[in-house]
């Protein structure tokens, strides 16, 4: 069985559920160690996560020390951990720590860079920026392969740091349904089409220009629209996220959900999907396949996009979901304000006749995962053994 290291940033982090989970069904045996924000994580997918630290989120000169802390302490952190057969690191921070890991084990083990985002100091034009990028270059050489989630990543940024042999796998940001083949789970009745039409805003709930936006929108429609809010908010992004939400006449935060047990009953209970996200406008959020676009369409949701963003291409190259051009109250009750249910019921329909398979992962596709990573430690291993023979 394939031995995997897996190093994150954010022990909480869902998505870390949901890779793990993939890997496991694909055939690995993980180690799991990382950061941890927040309380500490007794379990992960029946697996006990190595703790390398504490992070805070948004804090990242406090990162950085965390990481060089743990450099100097992932020898001991790390001596009742086989050696592995390849190491994912998850982010920028964590191929740091994975070179150093590789050192204690004695070399040749193929590293795995798993980037999902585009940290905005990556993008600065200042001396913060330049040294930033230059540490991933340092960090990103000789990695065995990337993974990441957007070619646009790859396009706007990625492809000007690694090596142009580097080997690219795009794992996108789908859901993971591993019992029988990839969409044959059909997702429960949705909501009744009709006003009050329901906007749901689920996952990493980060970007306060798409609260504003929302906020005025649905005072705007008087009751014709409700927007729905679940996840986890980035509470160093709002002055006071809670109280502008109950402030709101038609804004509703309902908390967290667990992923992806609640997902049809989420989805099933709005009508179209917030996929927009300006966070870091023009930069990351631009360039981003997020989740909950394939969240939202796997259950028959129909996703609202900014025109001109790779999720907008997306959704623009298989003919579904709403563009918005303009990031204005007035376009999106040009877009909404005269919506029937005839008219809802053809959006959906082009949603729902797409294949399952766009928005799911099944087993296969984890087996074919975990085969490359396995490709990459033979690789790794026949190679060591030449020069050892040399």
């Amino acid at each position: 069985m394939l031995r995997v290291l897996y190093l994150v940033h954010d022990l909480s982090d869902p998505a870390v559920n949901r890779r793990v989970k993939m890997l496991q069904a694909g055939g690995a045996d993980v180690t799991l160690a990382g950061f941890r924000r927040g309380k500490p994580v007794t379990s992960i997918e029946g697996l006990v996560p190595i703790e390398l630290g504490v992070t805070r989120d948004g804090r990242f000169g406090q990162r950085l020390g965390a990481v060089v802390r743990a450099a100097t302490a992932i020898g001991s952190a790390l001596g009742a951990v086989g050696r592995p057969d390849v190491i994912v690191a998850r982010n920028l921070e964590m191929l740091a720590l994975a070179r150093r890991a590789v050192s204690i084990f004695g070399g040749a083990v193929p590293v795995v860079y798993e980037c999902l985002d585009i940290h905005r100091l990556l993008l600065r034009s200042d001396a913060v920026g330049v040294a930033m990028r230059g540490a991933e270059r340092f960090f990103s050489r000789d990695v065995a392969m990337l993974v990441t989630s957007s070619p646009a990543f790859v396009e706007e940024h990625l492809s000007r740091v690694l090596d142009p042999g580097v080997p690219i796998e795009l794992v996108e940001n789908k859901v993971l349904e591993l019992a029988g083949p990839a969409g044959a789970e059909t997702p429960p009745a949705p909501r009744r089409a009709g006003p009050p039409w329901r906007i749901g805003w689920f996952g990493a709930l980060r970007c306060r220009q798409s609260l504003e936006l929302l906020s005025a929108f649905s005072r705007s429609m008087g009751g014709e629209v409700e927007v729905i809010l679940r996840g986890r908010p980035a509470y160093g992004e709002f002055a006071d996220f809670d109280g502008y939400v109950a402030s709101e006449p038609y804004l509703s935060f309902l908390g967290p959900y667990r992923n992806p047990d609640d997902l049809p009953a989420i989805y099933g209970d709005v009508h179209f999907v917030w996929a927009i996200d300006f966070f870091e406008e023009g930069q990351n959020s631009k360039w981003l396949l997020p989740n909950r676009l394939y969240e939202g369409c796997r259950h028959g949701g129909v996703p609202i996009a900014m025109r001109g963003t790779e999720t907008g291409k997306f959704l623009e190259a298989r003919g579904c979901g709403l563009l918005l051009s303009e990031a204005a109250t007035d376009a999106l009750r040009a877009m909404l304000g005269s919506m029937d249910e005839v008219g809802y019921a053809t959006l959906k329909q082009r949603v729902t006749s797409i294949d399952p398979a766009t928005w799911i992962y099944g087993i296969d596709d984890c087996r074919v995962l975990v085969g490359k990573l396995r490709a990459l430690a033979a690789l790794r291993t026949d190679g060591a053994a030449i020069e050892a023979a040399a």
